[in-house]
């Protein structure tokens, strides 16, 4: 296994980083201020400009020089913008990873920022761990907070995903899937082939666009993400307390009911999922275990919440 070392003599994970990047020049100068300040620096850094029209290009080639560690890969325009495209271009991003020794591979989005010991951080707990498979951190936005006590600290947010290098390698990567969910997937098999995923919410980046409004606007993008619920199997139990919970999201009520019609409308169509039956058991089965603790938590007395967690718990790894 390569390393990298600290100054205090700790071995440490290496990395390298993956940034799918189309038009971002309103924030990607943030993203790369950001890396170049690490404690840690990736052995490789490798920005792939997805067709972009702006300054993209532009601004990612100031910070070339001197930097051997950053590459910058164009890949032509594609006629339509959707979220297969962030698979080929980390594909395209792991071609020229090829000859490279690393542990660990991240994939960034091109309008996050964080504090200069952030991956020295996460590469720590990568080499605590040789379990972990995927880990990031908590993260900061102006249009929503994620509540871990809901979803778990098992999802591990798409904006920064951190893969151990086999483990990214036994789920094959990235799915090409166009309607959303390349990130969800990614986490959720490498669950299910016995990994590790964790978010550190003591660790936190900060997203400067809101989420979704790269395609659309909020109500469309409530019923794209009541769709994606359906094509990757999501409860149908699930999914109703979810549009609960999204009750608050403006615009008001409609956000939360634009969630349940792109989920319904997708259930009544049966739109075809990309995922393999497998994978829906697997999802719908942790969701129910969580949706239990959460009702245990909430109205069971703690002596008994503890026996039947712990049976629970048996049982889900039974049956992996």
């Amino acid at each position: 296994m390569s390393s990298d070392t600290q100054s205090n003599g700790q071995r440490l994970c290496s990395y390298v980083l993956i940034t799918p990047a189309r038009n971002e020049e309103q924030y990607i100068r943030k993203t790369i201020e950001a890396v170049i300040s690490q404690t840690l620096l990736p052995r490789r850094w490798i920005i792939v400009s997805d067709g972009s029209t702006d300054r993209t290009d532009a601004i990612v080639s100031e910070y070339l020089p001197g930097r051997p560690w950053m590459q910058l890969i164009r890949r032509e325009k594609q006629s339509e913008r959707n979220f297969a495209s962030k698979a080929a271009s980390v594909n395209a991003g792991l071609k020229a990873l090829e000859t490279v020794e690393y542990d660990v591979v991240g994939n960034l989005d091109a309008d996050i920022t964080f504090g200069s010991t952030y991956f020295e951080s996460l590469m720590e707990r990568f080499a605590a761990d040789p379990e972990l498979g995927v880990a990031g951190s908590a993260f900061v936005d102006d249009s929503m907070k994620y509540n871990y006590d809901f979803v778990g600290i098992e999802h591990v947010s798409g904006m920064c995903q951190l893969f151990r290098r086999k483990c990214f390698a036994q789920i094959g990567g990235y799915q090409h899937i166009p309607g959303g969910g390349v990130d969800l997937v990614a986490v959720t098999t490498a669950r299910m082939k016995g990994w590790k995923t964790r978010t550190f919410t003591d660790l936190s980046c900060r997203h400067h666009r809101k989420m979704g409004t790269s395609l659309s606007g909020p109500i469309r993008l409530h019923y794209r993400y009541g769709a994606e619920d359906y094509y990757l199997g999501s409860h149908p139990l699930w999914e109703i307390l979810r549009c609960v919970r999204h009750l608050s999201d403006r615009p008001l009520i409609l956000s939360s009911l634009s969630l349940l019609a792109g989920y319904s409308v997708s259930y009544i169509r049966r739109i075809p999922r990309p995922v393999p039956e497998e994978f829906v058991r697997f999802r719908r089965r942790e969701q129910m275990t969580r949706l239990k603790r959460i009702v245990l938590e909430t109205l069971v007395p703690d002596a008994f919440r503890t026996k039947f967690l712990e049976r629970d718990q048996r049982s889900q790894i039974a049956n992996r």
